[in-house]
């Protein structure tokens, strides 16, 4: 535990604030936007399309200019993408606004590794609670991220553009932060070529593929049913207060598990723990096909919060064990491009589906991503099983 921990925590909560209220007010300003209603989601998809875009960006500015130097350019970006998104709403430019959320993926691709970052900031004994506790960082932007869309929605005479301005200034308060980080220093380049792997030795293991399936289809099931929960909402007659509050409870069930998720991996493994997130993500679809009242939207997104932390984090602590530091920002590269690709995917799916298909069929659709998590901690648990008992037999 030290400082470098608790400010990369802060940094972690900002940028959630940044990522929940896009979440929760963009597909809504692209629904009054938009020339068609199914491409309300589009601005939630450019988000996460521009993070996927610029994943081999990141991997390179990390590379040459560390990880404060790389996370201080994302920090401007976002205060720069976020100043664009009101001037697109005060323009009322749905491409615009699109245009911007492209941008703001480059910060989104940055931030994403700032758990990644927590385990190198503390001994080795404390990396997967590292992991977690930045993690938990993000009841930060639990707390602040619906409330600054309720409270500042409505403060200019342009709906929702004060949303973003509050957002810049955030960035604005990141960079500060960042400042005050002490990160290792980087590896001499040409000694690190030398020590690491090809990237396809290190994607060919079986750890690290249900890692990568772990946490981009985690993540794609949170953004599927997540991104059409304020439509179904307004769809369903409830205000945009409810809709803050069941986003808010949503995103106190994905990090309020930080403080204690690290410490059950460690105890438990990543793997029992990943599989009580897919526990946790099936209670959630039931929830949410039982009614249509608050109490079954926010009480569906508080599990489907609790799930996703318990894949995410799982999946990234069995990451961290499939490469070395020389390999890192490869291969963190990797990982966090198949995030958003899915993301990108079932953003904008969800949009699609909920105003045209409607929320229960959303819903029973997300059973198949599910399904392919559930058989791919199966088929590493027999893999590690199969590898044991043949040591076993040799031994």
């Amino acid at each position: 535990m030290n400082r470098n921990l608790w400010l990369l925590a802060l940094c972690q909560g900002l940028f959630l604030t940044n990522n929940i209220s896009f979440t929760a007010i963009n597909g809504l300003v692209g629904l009054s936007m938009a020339p068609r209603g199914w491409m309300a989601t589009l601005p939630i998809m450019g988000y996460v399309v521009g993070g996927a875009l610029a994943t081999g960006i990141v991997t390179r500015t990390q590379l040459r200019f560390g990880r404060r130097g790389s996370f201080q350019i994302g920090l401007a970006v976002a205060l720069g993408s976020t100043l664009l998104c009101a001037l697109a709403v005060a323009l009322h430019s749905f491409w615009l606004l699109c245009a911007a959320t492209v941008v703001a993926g480059y910060y989104s691709a940055n931030a994403q590794l700032y758990r990644f970052a927590a385990a190198e900031v503390v001994t080795p004994e404390w990396r997967e609670k590292a992991v977690s506790l930045v993690m938990a960082g993000g009841l930060i932007g639990a707390v602040i991220g619906p409330n600054l869309a309720k409270y500042t929605r409505d403060v200019l005479p342009v709906p929702f553009a004060g949303v973003y301005l509050g957002l810049a200034a955030a960035a604005l308060v990141g960079m500060a932060l960042m400042h005050f980080v002490a990160f290792s220093a980087l590896p001499p380049h040409k000694a690190a070529q030398v020590q690491a792997r090809p990237l396809g030795m290190i994607a060919r293991q079986p750890a690290f593929i249900t890692a990568v399936m772990a946490c981009a289809l985690g993540y794609g099931v949170m953004s599927l049913l997540m991104s059409a929960t304020p439509l179904a909402m307004q769809v369903c007659g409830l205000p945009f207060e409810n809709t803050a509050l069941a986003m808010e409870w949503h995103a106190i069930g994905m990090f309020a598990p930080g403080f204690f998720t690290g410490h059950l991996i460690r105890r438990f493994g990543a793997l029992p723990i990943m599989s009580a997130g897919l526990l946790f993500n099936l209670a959630c679809i039931a929830v949410a096909l039982a009614g249509l009242d608050l109490h079954h939207f926010a009480v569906a997104l508080f599990l489907l919060g609790v799930g996703w932390n318990f894949l995410f984090t799982g999946g990234t602590t069995l990451a961290l064990t499939t490469f070395t530091p020389e390999e890192k920002d490869r291969a963190q590269g990797v990982l966090n491009f198949w995030v958003f690709a899915v993301q990108a995917v079932t953003s904008f799916s969800s949009g699609a589906l909920v105003t045209t298909q409607g929320w229960q069929l959303l819903n029973c659709g997300s059973l198949v991503p599910v399904g392919l998590m559930g058989l791919a901690l199966l088929w590493l648990a027999v893999t590690r099983r199969t590898v044991s008992a043949a040591s076993e037999s040799d031994a």
